[in-house]
């Protein structure tokens, strides 16, 4: 069993950074999302004793498990950096329209979904899935049950991985930021954290 978290709200995901392997702090919300997950954790876990808690070693992820780990009773998370979110290269902390002024041709007609793989310098679809693979193979093959805590574009594709979805349906997946995905069984699962007062709702 996996419970598959996304960090929580940062600066960036505010002003529409795409932040690749750069980095941001939570915000306030950021930090709120992180504590639910945790301790919506600790009602799923009972005894933390056995399992394995992983986290991206990217500092967004790092806060996010170790507000985690407070919340649930874990100890500290395992950097892992395999779970990563994936490089934009030189792209990494702009916005939509600062690559589009940067590089318009790398960009005509890109989507949502797949600028991410568009970065001249970027890491690339095939290589981000690839560590992903690697990672989601040996959690499967150890047995142990696991929390990894990753990001968007990472937690789409591991999930798409685990569930034998194709390129377009895994990379338009959801991956909101208070909810622990439960991979078990062949089958995911989407647990919503507590309740979140988020600002204007």
């Amino acid at each position: 069993m996996i419970y598959l978290i996304r960090h929580g709200r940062t600066e960036f995901n505010v002003e529409g950074r795409y932040q690749g392997h750069c980095d941001s702090a939570l915000t306030p919300l950021g930090r709120e999302q992180a504590a639910a997950n945790g301790a919506l954790l600790k009602t799923l876990i009972g005894d933390p004793t056995g399992w394995r808690f992983e986290s991206s070693p990217l500092g967004r992820a790092m806060d996010t498990a170790n507000i985690i780990a407070a919340e649930a009773g874990l100890g500290a998370p395992i950097p892992e950096p395999r779970l990563r979110e994936i490089s934009m290269g030189g792209w990494d902390g702009l916005t939509e329209e600062e690559i589009s002024h940067l590089d318009p041709e790398a960009v005509r007609g890109a989507t949502r979904y797949d600028i991410f793989f568009r970065a001249p310098d970027g890491e690339g679809l095939e290589t981000l899935t690839a560590r992903l693979k690697s990672w989601l193979d040996e959690a499967i093959a150890d047995g142990r049950p696991r929390i990894a805590v990753s990001h968007g574009v990472s937690g789409r594709v591991l999930r798409g991985l685990y569930a034998g979805l194709d390129r377009e349906v895994m990379l338009k997946l959801p991956s909101p930021q208070d909810v622990v995905f439960r991979l078990a069984d062949g089958r995911i699962e989407e647990i919503a954290a507590l309740a979140i007062t988020r600002p204007g709702r």
